[in-house]
């Protein structure tokens, strides 16, 4: 058989399920070629992120096998990228597919239900994949993601309209050749990918989408990315300014817009502007199309790498910036964010020269996977909570935490890959205690469980690890330095209750210490209110000096964070506060006492 003339809705589904699968699969590669704008390893990751959403939308539409047609399956890939785009990569993706899902949607209405891509479909879909994203960056940068998807556009137009009668195979191969070309020669247009000898990483997992299209179309394999099977990228190249070193990047008021794009940044801000600026900000935005413009500018005096995409009321925003609570309020202003995500740049950007440094010296695992006297095993949820626990020390990480505990299985299977004979296992939650018993039993190793009993205890308890000392005086002195914890944590009631604090009802605050629940703050109190009120009656009011460390969980405003950091400097001037993103389900601030 040969390959197909045209494909129909349920060919592009297949598309996108592999296309969904290549960025699952290389998505380490892509995040090892990730150097620009922000050496942070996690382009396969937002990317493969993106394309799970859709995933999601197309099911949820039935293209699960049965017969689907085109206008479900451009809505799918036109509200599912949207909604799951992460990052400034998962964004600019989105904008792609949206731009070719525009094109797909038109060919529906104009040819019905049983609507093919054909040719020219294709030719019209991946030039307005280009235009999508180009519209999507105020000040466009060649050499990324970019250029390769204009190239592919070129590409298939010219093959298009060269060849009378050209195919579907013909055009895709044009574009995809063209995209080829052009990621090679990113490497030599920018010169963070040139210092590190790499080309860009969204540029490459742009191509991926074009032979998930050969491979539906024709039968092919994908093939393996180019610089997959390169050298390292060189550690010294990703290091980052980070605290007086950082400077803010300039500020450039953009105008004009479309109705489906607002603005951006993204690949658009030289690359050492950007590294910077210290967190990475993202929410989906619900606000005013008109507004959208004046918002656009007033961010654009925030920071860097700045994305708005979306329209008809609904925005993706993705901004790098050094003032989080500025960037949130100017939203707060005209409309209502939600699903706020705010991600530690420095962080990310360390925790990634880490794995780079040791993939140059030949160690293909991160330098905290070379053997120890004693290992720290930890259980935790957040990402911001596990770069932390990596940061002090663990070697190994179990994803786990309240109503999320891991089982006995799974904390023995870290137990046996933590590179030491004499392991210490910290719980981190008075729930998961018992299964690390279990598991400390059955392994052959030397295990020493420290019953932490929640996040804050368990960071105090690493900073006593000494990877040379052996396990019991190890396990002795963690155990010690967490008991000097004072801990407490902020969340929301899930059901109505009765408690020492006072009647509970679904949606309060609650602010908990070790022993019970201390404060009840009913609606609509904010979170920062329940979080004053708990560190009123935790922290010392004796005037001696105290650290006190606030970890932001999932879904904290970072107005709220600056409300609490805020009553300590002005109630407790003898602490001092310390504020790390940890990205916690279920608890919304953690606080650690010391």
């Amino acid at each position: 058989m040969g390959p197909a003339r045209s494909l129909s809705a349920n060919d592009l589904a297949r598309v996108v399920h592999a296309y969904r699968d290549a960025l699952a699969a290389d998505r380490a590669t892509l995040n090892r070629l990730n150097v620009y704008p922000v050496p942070d390893g996690d382009t396969g990751t937002n990317m493969a992120l993106t394309l799970d959403a859709v995933e999601r939308e197309l099911a949820a539409a039935g293209a699960d096998g049965r017969e689907v047609d085109l206008e479900a399956v451009a809505t799918s890939l036109s509200h599912g990228s949207l909604m799951g785009a992460r990052g400034n990569s998962g964004v600019i993706l989105s904008q792609v597919l949206r731009g070719m899902a525009a094109a797909f949607r038109d060919a529906a209405g104009r040819d019905g239900p049983g609507a093919e891509i054909g040719p020219a479909e294709l030719v019209d879909a991946l030039s307005r994949a280009s235009a999508s994203a180009y519209a999507a960056v105020s000040n466009p940068v060649e050499g990324t993601i970019l250029t390769v998807a204009k190239a592919a556009s070129e590409g298939a137009a010219s093959a298009f309209e060269a060849t009378p009668g050209a195919s579907l195979l013909d055009v895709l191969e044009a574009a995809r050749d063209a995209a080829s070309k052009a990621l090679a020669g990113t490497t030599a247009q920018l010169p963070a990918l040139r210092t590190a000898g790499v080309v860009d990483a969204g540029g490459a997992g742009l191509l991926l989408l074009l032979d998930s299209f050969l491979q539906v179309v024709d039968g092919r394999a994908i093939p393996p990315l180019p610089g997959a099977a390169g050298p390292p990228v060189p550690a010294a190249s990703l290091r980052t300014r980070t605290g007086a070193d950082r400077r803010t990047a300039e500020r450039r008021p953009e105008d004009g817009t479309t109705k489906d794009v607002a603005t951006a940044g993204q690949e658009g801000t030289a690359s050492e502007e950007v590294t910077d600026l210290r967190y990475e900000v993202m929410f989906l935005l619900e606000a005013p199309d008109e507004s959208i413009p004046a918002f656009r500018s007033v961010w654009a005096s925030y920071g860097g790498s700045i994305v708005i995409v979306g329209g008809n009321g609904l925005y993706k925003c993705h901004i790098h910036t050094d003032d989080i609570g500025g960037a949130i309020e100017a939203a707060i202003e005209i409309g209502r964010p939600r699903e706020i995500q705010v991600t530690d740049l420095a962080e990310q950007v360390e925790e990634e020269r880490w794995v780079r440094e040791a993939a140059a010296s030949g160690n293909q695992e991160e330098p905290q996977a070379e053997p120890v006297k004693s290992a720290v095993v930890a259980v935790a949820s957040g990402e911001g909570v596990k770069r932390i626990f990596r940061s002090l020390g663990a070697r190994q990480i179990v994803t786990g935490g309240p109503s999320a505990n891991p089982s006995t299985e799974e904390i023995l299977d870290a137990i046996n890959a933590a590179p030491a004979e004499q392991v210490i296992v910290l719980p981190n939650n008075r729930n998961v205690v018992a299964a690390a018993e279990q598991a400390a039993d059955q392994s052959t190793k030397k295990v020493r469980v420290v019953p932490a009993a929640g996040i804050p205890e368990g960071f105090a308890a690493l900073l006593a690890y000494d990877p040379e000392a052996d396990v019991d005086t190890n396990a002795d002195n963690m155990a010690a330095a967490a008991k000097h914890v004072v801990a407490g944590e902020v969340a929301r009631a899930s059901r109505d209750a009765v408690t020492a604090a006072g009647s509970v009802k679904e949606g309060d605050w609650l602010g908990i210490s070790r022993e019970r629940i201390e404060v009840v703050a009913h609606d609509p109190a904010t979170a920062a209110d329940a979080a004053i009120a708990l560190l009123d009656l935790l922290v010392s009011h004796s005037g001696d000096h105290e650290i006190v460390t606030v970890i932001e969980g999932e879904g904290a405003h970072a107005a709220d964070t600056r409300r609490i950091i805020a009553w300590l400097a002005e109630q407790r001037p003898g602490t001092t506060s310390e504020v790390h993103h940890g990205g916690q389900p279920t608890y919304l601030y953690l606080f650690s006492i010391e």
